[in-house]
């Protein structure tokens, strides 16, 4: 059970390790892009590849869901970024119960957004957690889990592929005992626990006043979505990757202030240091690298 690339890297690593997936369970087809073509989620995508069912309930809270998962007899069910709570009746239907691969290190960073959130709040490291599922938001025990260092440049989406490639591989690695009852599990200490809720658009938007590492981090680990923006000249500037450059031998101004525009080099002062504008987009202009358009601002050149 889960919906986006992390989520089928699980499947497709337990398909390739001997386990029979019986069925697939992602969320419905959504529209993507500004035509809003109704895209399928990666797991349907894979799940047809393999010839294994796929089903897309809206809710798992019906009598339809129910039956249908009862259906399959599964004797595991395992879930990663399926993106809904598992309600009780569905929780008790497989003999092994349910595991649940999470992109943190539990009971840190429980919720929707742990990847996203972890680079926001500039973490150095996070994991991937395997834990035995619960009727809570990932409250249930610990059965095993992977530390992964957090490079100061990654990006969601690489980072995404990280966990994926370290936490299937745990997954596959530490089932077996699992099943056999070799593995003890280890309640989560709930004092410890933080929360991540979804990302709201509003998040997006920064102000030069902030540090550059702030703006940095705002910037990958949004730039999937929404999107790190700031207003200039009244127009929305957004900005898709960047650099934390020192802050020495650049012209004195106040936050916003372009300090260098040469060849790649378009970097603006901030609060604290100095950001170095790798991708942006002007509001209705083209996405485009600084080595395209950097000549085109001006040393001393407000960006507020």
């Amino acid at each position: 059970m889960g919906t986006p690339d992390f989520a089928s890297v699980c499947m497709d690593s337990l398909v390739n390790n001997g386990y029979n997936v019986v069925l697939a369970v992602c969320q419905p087809d959504k529209p993507v892009g500004r035509k809003h073509i109704l895209t399928p989620p990666p797991v349907k995508v894979l799940a047809g590849e393999m010839g294994i069912e796929c089903y897309q309930p809206d809710t798992l809270k019906t009598e339809e869901a129910f039956g249908k998962i009862s259906s399959v007899k599964p004797d595991l069910i395992v879930t990663a970024a399926y993106g809904k709570i598992l309600p009780q009746n569905i929780l008790d239907i497989p003999a092994y119960g349910c595991l649940n691969c999470h992109g943190s290190l539990l009971p840190a960073r429980r919720g929707s957004a742990p990847v996203q959130r972890a680079i926001l709040e500039g973490d150095t490291v996070t994991g991937v957690t395997i834990m035995k599922m619960d009727a809570g938001m990932d409250t249930g025990d610990i059965l095993d889990r992977v530390e992964v260092p957090i490079d100061p440049d990654i990006h969601t989406d690489g980072l995404m592929a990280e966990l994926a490639d370290k936490g299937s591989k745990l997954l596959v690695a530490m089932l077996d005992d699992y099943l056999a009852g070799k593995i003890t599990p280890t309640p989560q200490d709930s004092s410890k626990a933080t929360v991540c809720p979804p990302i709201r658009p509003e998040e997006g938007h920064f102000e030069w006043t902030e540090s550059a590492l702030s703006i940095h981090n705002r910037i990958r680990a949004l730039s999937s979505w929404p999107g790190a923006s700031t207003i200039s000249g009244g127009k929305k500037l957004k900005i898709y990757d960047s650099s934390v450059v020192p802050d020495e031998g650049y012209v004195e101004g106040p936050a916003g202030t372009v300090v260098a525009a040469h060849k790649s080099d378009l970097i603006v002062r901030c609060g604290e240091g100095c950001l170095k504008i790798n991708t942006l987009q002007a509001e209705g202009g083209k996405r485009l690298n600084a080595s395209d358009c950097a000549h085109n601002y001006k040393v001393g050149q407000s960006l507020n």
